[in-house]
């Protein structure tokens, strides 16, 4: 099984003014977001960047007023303009603006610039769709109706997190819990996105036993993930975000008695009484001798039976030693599916 750590980075990256105490809350947070909101598109020579009365970089684009650069859109701009935002940083706004008007690309093609109020929030070039935080939470909402935040963690948080540059929602259905052999699980879910292009659409399901203090997700199972980069129709996506909730809410009455039923199967069933001959037929799943080897001791030092629980338990700690979140997901995905050896 897994541990899961997105939510439990969430908490510990993001201010209390990005914290949300319930979903209504932070839909409505994200439609007021939206209705302040406009896109503009100008052409680089339209890009006028000078400084304001604080030594700052701001930018005017005609008609449209002066518009405040926050630390992502001055990050995309000397993107943009290849120059080092580190050094832009370290001279005067005057300065800083005449480099951003001498290296800025030229040519005919416009970009696609976000403002919310008088703060310039990104910028895209042409191949950029964006999808807006409102328009995936009510997706979200409507399909996942008996979902809700996890218990609030240790720092009042609940796991709903909108800032400038992105969206992190964790919720949890309080109504899926089924116990087995004195185990306990349900479904549950993260899903995140950015207006502003800072990380990708994306969504994670997942079985799990508990969440602690600190959002950490232990004993996962049945893990899925979807992710979607903002290019082309990006709003299809909300269709494969309504299915993934819906597949999981399918499941969820099954899973009370299907997946309880491999669950207590696992628990019983060995993969047979040899260290050796366990350790071979593990050794088939691509797992790692170094992986294979620590987990049998680990198991043999506690005294417990090489059942393919106590296996699947003792391989996910092992994998926690996994320097890349990359290569644990794909470590803890190839350890769950032992479960299926299950009869």
């Amino acid at each position: 099984m897994a541990t899961l750590t997105l939510a439990h980075r969430e908490l510990y990256r993001r201010a209390p003014d990005e914290r949300f105490p319930s979903i209504d809350a932070l839909i409505d947070y994200c439609r007021e977001q939206q209705r302040e909101s406009r896109d503009l598109w100008k052409t680089p020579a339209q890009l006028q960047f000078a400084e304001d009365d604080l030594g700052k970089v701001h930018l005017r684009t005609g008609s449209d007023g002066a518009m405040r650069l926050n630390e992502w859109s001055f990050s995309q701009f000397c993107r943009l303009a290849s120059v080092s935002k580190d050094t832009v940083n370290r001279v005067s706004g005057e300065t800083a603006s005449q480099i951003l008007r001498e290296t800025m690309p030229q040519g005919d093609r416009p970009l696609q610039l976000l403002a919310t109020g008088d703060r310039l929030r990104s910028v895209h070039g042409v191949t950029y769709s964006r999808l807006w935080n409102v328009d995936l939470l009510t997706a979200v909402r409507e399909v996942a109706g008996d979902y809700g935040p996890p218990q609030t963690a240790f720092n009042e948080a609940t796991g709903l997190y909108c800032g400038e540059q992105d969206l992190f929602a964790f919720l949890i259905d309080p109504t899926g819990w089924i116990e087995v052999e004195d185990e306990q699980f349900a479904p549950g879910f993260f899903v995140w996105n950015s207006e502003v292009g800072k990380r990708s659409l994306g969504m994670q399901t997942f079985w799990f036993q508990r969440v602690c203090c600190n959002h950490i997700v232990w004993g996962a199972t049945d893990v899925s993930e979807f992710k979607r980069k903002h290019t082309g129709n990006i709003r299809d996506s909300l269709d494969d975000i309504r299915r993934l909730i819906e597949v999981q809410t399918a499941k969820r009455d099954a899973h009370r008695d299907t997946f309880a039923s491999l669950i207590r199967k696992s628990m019983q069933q060995k993969l047979g009484d040899d260290a050796n001959e366990v350790a071979k037929t593990l050794l088939k799943y691509d797992l790692g001798k170094e992986v294979v080897a620590r987990a049998m001791k680990q198991l043999g030092d506690a005294g417990k039976p090489f059942t393919l629980w106590n296996l699947v338990d003792a391989l996910t700690q092992q994998n926690v030693s996994l320097t890349y979140a990359g290569d644990r997901l794909d470590a803890d995905q190839t350890v769950a599916k032992l479960l299926t050896l299950a009869a």
